[in-house]
């Protein structure tokens, strides 16, 4: 990974540069994109996400996002920085760092005077994002700057949404001529989505730190932008189908920063806070929104998704079954072996888009494997902004996500886009899984 500077105490000084913009394309990867100077890559650290969440838009039918929020405390590192402005940590059970109190997020709805609706939905009645977000604000679940947060992210995926949707009509199909830090080439949207992500990001106001799988290191909002939060995101998963017009998707991250430093390396995952695919959970609760493109809403249509405890489905690029070793090739056969109830093998179904892969895990069961082979020794997804969302989304959902050998969660990242190989899904097939591999 490059580095870009020294960033080697949480002494450091920020040095803003206030006349640049927060996004602009990119025609290489030494252009600076996002107001302020990008962050050293070094040390590296993780940060345990507030709020992550996926969105997948599907060109022939409604878009999904899904939540799963947790009353744990935060715990966030990554990047020592020396914090500018008093950056708090924010739990959504009401706990906020330094000794800092807000009583509109700790009085419970009872005593605020919010009488629950306990009435039934009438046929026709519809719940959007930004009403669930608002009662959730009230009921001391979230703050007011989360919710402007995520109200600026909603706002990104519908526009990539409608990108998507009119690809093929404006011209937005093909490679844009670049490559990445992985070096992987850069679809067309893949440039503009991540551009949509970080304008609406830094028009929130409440970002201070911008992480994309486009950009080659983070992006620090210019200070007169600048808000509480971090932000990881891949703007554009399994952009390889934009141009057939199969499912595509975004994942993001939203973490908390303590009082000291924005990221670095101390904590493992264990205390994810939110995640999502406009799935998000309260308390170990899965919530799915879908967005009804005819006025432009996400609408809830799934509470308490828990994801079945056995699937028949199993999601694995059987392209590379010789690249595997032979523990992982004995589970393969496993499943395609005629078994009860009915006698007949697993389903095998393979999408190329994690986003797509998770959504019908939530609803089916089953398991998907991206494992690490012969030519790519460490898996090909990315851990912080791909793997530890999706797994803590499943996790609050009651599945289970592992790299083979331990809990996704507890893997300590170093580096912004370290890689790991992950097998993820419902707990039983997960635990199956593991046998084989033991």
């Amino acid at each position: 990974m490059r580095e870009q500077g020294q960033s080697d105490s949480s002494n450091t000084k920020w040095a803003h540069k206030s006349n640049k913009v927060i996004v602009s394309p990119r025609m290489n990867h030494n252009h600076t994109i996002g107001v302020g100077r990008k962050i050293s890559e070094n040390p590296v650290t993780h940060r345990h996400p507030t709020i992550t969440t996926m969105f997948e838009a599907i060109p022939t039918s409604s878009s999904q996002i899904t939540f799963s929020t947790s009353r744990s405390s935060i715990i966030s590192h990554l990047f020592p920085i020396k914090n500018r402005s008093h950056h708090i940590r924010l739990s959504f059970g009401g706990r906020f760092a330094s000794g800092i109190r807000c009583k509109a997020v700790e009085i419970t709805a009872a005593e605020s005077g919010i009488k629950e609706d306990k009435r039934k939905k009438g046929r026709y009645a519809l719940e959007n994002l930004t009403t669930w977000l608002l009662k959730q604000e009230q009921a001391g679940n979230i703050d007011a700057e989360l919710t402007v947060v995520l109200s600026g992210i909603s706002l990104a995926c519908k526009q990539i949404a409608s990108l998507l949707q009119r690809s093929s009509i404006i011209n937005l199909t093909g490679v844009q001529g670049t490559t990445n830090i992985q070096g992987e080439d850069q679809k067309k949207l893949d440039v503009i989505s991540n551009e949509l992500f970080c304008n609406c990001l830094r028009s929130s106001g409440r970002t201070a730190i911008i992480v994309s799988e486009e950009e080659d290191v983070p992006v620090a909002v210019e200070e007169t932008y600048s808000g509480n939060y971090i932000v990881v995101f891949d703007p554009i998963d399994g952009s390889a189908n934009i141009d057939i017009a199969l499912t595509t998707g975004s994942v993001f991250g939203i973490y908390g920063p303590d009082e000291q430093c924005l990221f670095d390396i101390d904590d493992d995952s264990t205390h994810l806070f939110k995640l999502g695919r406009l799935h998000n959970t309260i308390g170990k609760v899965v919530f799915a929104f879908t967005l009804d493109p005819t006025f432009g809403e996400f609408i809830l249509t799934h509470e308490d998704i828990k994801i079945p405890k056995t699937g028949k489905i199993y999601s694995f690029n059987e392209g590379n079954y010789d690249l595997w070793d032979g523990k992982l090739q004995s589970y393969l056969g496993y499943l395609r072996q005629p078994g009860p109830p009915n006698g007949k093998p697993y389903s095998g179904r393979y999408i190329g888009c994690l986003v797509g892969e998770i959504h019908r895990m939530l609803l089916y069961g089953g398991i998907y494997g991206n494992p690490k082979n012969k030519n790519s020794k460490n898996g090909n997804l990315r851990l912080l902004y791909e793997c530890a969302p999706m797994s803590y989304l499943v996790e609050q959902a009651g599945g289970k996500a592992t790299d083979g050998h331990q809990r996704i969660l507890d893997i300590k990242p170093e580096q912004i886009h370290q890689r790991t190989p992950i097998f993820i899904g419902s707990p039983d097939e997960v635990d199956k899984l593991q046998q084989y591999l033991a």
